[in-house]
């Protein structure tokens, strides 16, 4: 076992099956519907155009869980050298038709093998929620060890108290997975415990689907 070893979890072949199988709707749904435009969410596009700013010269960036590809070619197009992984070979397959000016690969946020401060930038956009409670920690330390001193790293994910355990998605197609919720100070006292420095928190208290945004920063010192 390496020194920095993430715990697999026990439902990853579950979580990935299901996203191959959503993964058409989903492509679908973006081109027809723009799910997953940031362009749609002032929010959510000042918060993606920050990262970019703050990031931009500082080396490569990192899309973990980049599903279609929505959000790493927005980014590429603001400039930034960024590619994309995701768990699901058939969001890969998609993000590549739709993106083919990108780069993308298959890979779980807990199998990355991320060289230490070799990163400028990571994002866990909307795709850290299915990791279970006790291995997201782990996977936020390997992206603190992997940014650059001065580096960033935004997420963004479900706000709420109870998980979910989704059965369907996306039109109707039968999943699982779980939907893991998290209250912004629990949150944040995890991106801090695993050594970065919180600069920036965003509440979306949505009706429906409450969100919330944390941008932070591997100290300069680190």
């Amino acid at each position: 076992m390496c020194a920095h070893h993430i715990d697999r979890p026990a439902d990853l072949d579950a979580v990935r099956e299901s996203y191959d199988r959503v993964a058409d709707n989903y492509a679908r749904m973006v081109v027809t519907d723009g799910l997953g435009d940031i362009r749609r969410y002032p929010w959510l596009k000042a918060s993606i155009d920050v990262f970019a700013d703050t990031v931009r010269e500082l080396g490569p960036v990192l899309d973990v869980g980049c599903g279609p590809g929505t959000v790493t070619a927005y980014l590429a197009e603001r400039g930034l050298d960024v590619s994309g992984v995701d768990l699901s070979p058939r969001m890969i397959e998609n993000a590549r038709r739709l993106h083919p000016e990108c780069r993308f690969r298959v890979a779980s946020a807990t199998d990355l093998d991320l060289g230490e401060a070799s990163l400028g930038g990571v994002l866990g956009w909307w795709s850290l929620f299915n990791l279970p409670r006790d291995i997201l920690p782990q996977v936020l330390a390997g992206f603190a060890r992997a940014l650059k001193p001065g580096g960033h790293f935004i997420t963004g994910t479900h706000a709420g108290d109870v998980d979910v355990v989704r059965t369907e998605a996306y039109g109707g197609v039968p999943v699982r997975w779980t939907t893991h919720k998290w209250q912004l100070e629990q949150f944040v006292d995890l991106i801090e415990q695993a050594g970065l420095r919180t600069v920036a928190e965003l509440r979306l208290p949505a009706a429906e689907r409450p969100g919330l945004v944390v941008m932070a920063q591997r100290p300069a010192d680190a």
